[in-house]
C-alpha cells in the first residue's frame, strides 16, 4: 500500500490527496502532496500521440517525442539531462496511442529547474535540420534493433491494430515506416509543436513533497505567460465491435517456435462495463493464477507462455481514450494446433459465460488488481504521470480514488455480461506467427512483413 502520508487508509479504503487549477492559458495542474520523502515527480502530458498523427507520418508523434529532449535556443541539447540527472534525478519520456508524456523525479530542490525547462520546451525547440536528421536515423534504428532483427517483432502490438481496427487513426503503423519518418520535415515538426504542444492541450502533474499551494505559484511562474494555441480539433476515432471474425497467418525467419496474437475490441473508457472487463482480464490473463495461464500453459500444457491484458502493452486497463484491445501473445508448443488453443481459450471463456466464478476467486482477482493498481501509484514519477493521464483522458484525476470503488462493485453477473457481450468469436482478431520452416510446411506465402514494434520508453 501507498505510504500513510500519501493516503488516508481506512479499513480497506485509500485515498490520494488531489488538488487541481487550471491556468487563464488552460494548462491544468493536478498536485498530490506527500511528505514522506523529500522528493517530487512530475510529468507533463500532451494530448496527442499515434493515434493523432498525420496520415502519411506514421511514426511522427514517436519521432517527436525525441525531438522534445533535442534543446530550445535557451537550453541547447543535453541540458536537460545534465540538469536533472547531474542532481541525482530521472527522466524519460513515452508515445502512446492517446498522448504523450514526460516524466521525470529528483530532490525537491530541483523542481523550480524541472518546470523551467519543461516550460522552454513547451514553448519552442530547436528547429534544425541536424536535429531531425538525428532523431530519424535514431528511430529508424530503434525499429531496425526492436523489429528487424528480433524474432516475433512484436507482431501483437501495430499487426493487431492493423487486423483489429477499420479507421487509419486505430489501425496504422505507430512506430512508423522509413519512407514516412524520412518524409518528415521541419515544416511538419513545427506545426506538429504548434498544434499540439500549447499549454491548453496539457496537463502537469506533481506529486511528492510540497504543497499545492506551492506547486500551483511555481506552474504559474513558470507557465503562465504561454500564450494558449488553437488546436485541431479531434477526430472521431469510435467503433463498434467487430461482427466476423479476423485471422491472419504470417511466417517469422527468425522465431524457433510458433506465437499465436489473440485480441478483442473492448468496451468504451467510462462505459458500465469498463470495469467488469478490466475485471475478467484479470480473471483471465492476469498471471500464473489466472484461468488461461492455468487452463492452457499448466493444464493442457499447449502453451509455454502467456501475457496480455486489457489495453496491454501500450497501456493499462485505466489510461485510453479511443478504441483498445484486450490482446494475448503466447509461444505455443510446436506439436500442438493453433485452431486447438482457441478452442481452449474458448473454453474458458465459455465456461464463465455459462457458471460464472466462485465467490473466491471473483474477490481474489480483485485483490490482485487492486494491489497492482495501488501499489503501481506508490512511486513519485509514477503518481504524478498518472494524475496528469486521469486528468487528461478522463477529465478528472479524482478518477484514480473511484477505480478500487469501482473494481468493488464488479459482480460475477458483470464478468458472466462482458464475457458474452466482447469476447466473442466475431469480436476476435487472430494472428498465428510461426517460424520459417513451419510457415513452408503450411503453406504460408508469401512472408509476412515485419510487424512494427511498439515504442518503448527511450
Amino acid at each position: 500500500m501507498l505510504a500513510a502520508p500519501a493516503v488516508a487508509q481506512q479499513a480497506d479504503a485509500w485515498r490520494l490527496p488531489i488538488e487541481t487549477r487550471t491556468l487563464d492559458n488552460g494548462l491544468t495542474v493536478v498536485v498530490s502532496e506527500d511528505r514522506s520523502s523529500p522528493t517530487v515527480g512530475v510529468s507533463v502530458v500532451y494530448h496527442v500521440g499515434m493515434r493523432l498523427e498525420p496520415e502519411n507520418r506514421t511514426g511522427f508523434a514517436h519521432l517527436f517525442e525525441h525531438l522534445m529532449f533535442q534543446g530550445t535556443p535557451t537550453a541547447p541539447k543535453g541540458t536537460f539531462d545534465r540538469v536533472i540527472q547531474g542532481g541525482g534525478g530521472q527522466l524519460n519520456g513515452s508515445t502512446r496511442p492517446d498522448y504523450t508524456n514526460y516524466i521525470e523525479t529528483a530532490p525537491v530542490s530541483a523542481l523550480k529547474p524541472i518546470l523551467w525547462l519543461e516550460a522552454d520546451r513547451m514553448k519552442t525547440l530547436d528547429f534544425s535540420p541536424e536535429n531531425l536528421k538525428n532523431q530519424q536515423d535514431v528511430v529508424k534504428e530503434e525499429i531496425r534493433v526492436n523489429v528487424q532483427n528480433q524474432p516475433y517483432g512484436l507482431f501483437f502490438v501495430f499487426d493487431m491494430s492493423r487486423l483489429a481496427f477499420q479507421k487509419w487513426a486505430n489501425a496504422h503503423d505507430g512506430y512508423g515506416s522509413f519512407k514516412d519518418l524520412e518524409g518528415a520535415t521541419l515544416e511538419d515538426v513545427e506545426a506538429f509543436h504548434r498544434d499540439y504542444y500549447g499549454p491548453n492541450n496539457a496537463v502537469i502533474g506533481i506529486a511528492g513533497d510540497i504543497s499545492a499551494a506551492e506547486a500551483f505559484a511555481l506552474v504559474e511562474e513558470y507557465f503562465g505567460d504561454i500564450p494558449a494555441r488553437p488546436t485541431p480539433p479531434r477526430p472521431d476515432v469510435s467503433e463498434p465491435l467487430n461482427t466476423e471474425p479476423r485471422r491472419e497467418a504470417q511466417d517469422d525467419a527468425l522465431a524457433q517456435v510458433p506465437a499465436l496474437a489473440v485480441g478483442w475490441k473492448m468496451p468504451e473508457r467510462g462505459s458500465a462495463d469498463h470495469a467488469p472487463m478490466a475485471v475478467l482480464s484479470q480473471l483471465l490473463a492476469g498471471g500464473d493464477a489466472s484461468r488461461l495461464y492455468q487452463g492452457l500453459v499448466k493444464g493442457r500444457e499447449q502453451l509455454l507462455n502467456l501475457d496480455g491484458g486489457m489495453g496491454w502493452p501500450l497501456g493499462h486497463a485505466w489510461d485510453y481514450d479511443g478504441p483498445t484491445l484486450m490482446t494475448l501473445f503466447a509461444l505455443y508448443k510446436p506439436n500442438v494446433a493453433p485452431d486447438a488453443v482457441l478452442a481452449a481459450i474458448d473454453e474458458e471463456i465459455a465456461r464463465i459465460v455459462a457458471e460464472g466464478v466462485p465467490a473466491e476467486t471473483l474477490a481474489a482477482a480483485k485483490t490482485k488488481l487492486l494491489a497492482d493498481y495501488v501499489n503501481a501509484l506508490e512511486p513519485f514519477i509514477s503518481r504524478a504521470d498518472e494524475l496528469a493521464k486521469a486528468q487528461l483522458l478522463w477529465r478528472d484525476a479524482d478518477t484514480l480514488n473511484r477505480v478500487p470503488g469501482w473494481v468493488q462493485a464488479v459482480t460475477v453477473a458483470d464478468v458472466q455480461r462482458v464475457a458474452r457481450t466482447y469476447l466473442t468469436a466475431g469480436n476476435r482478431t487472430v494472428i498465428d506467427r510461426v517460424p520459417a520452416a513451419m510457415a513452408q510446411a503450411r503453406g504460408i506465402a508469401p512472408p509476412a512483413a515485419a510487424a512494427p514494434a511498439a515504442p518503448t520508453q527511450d
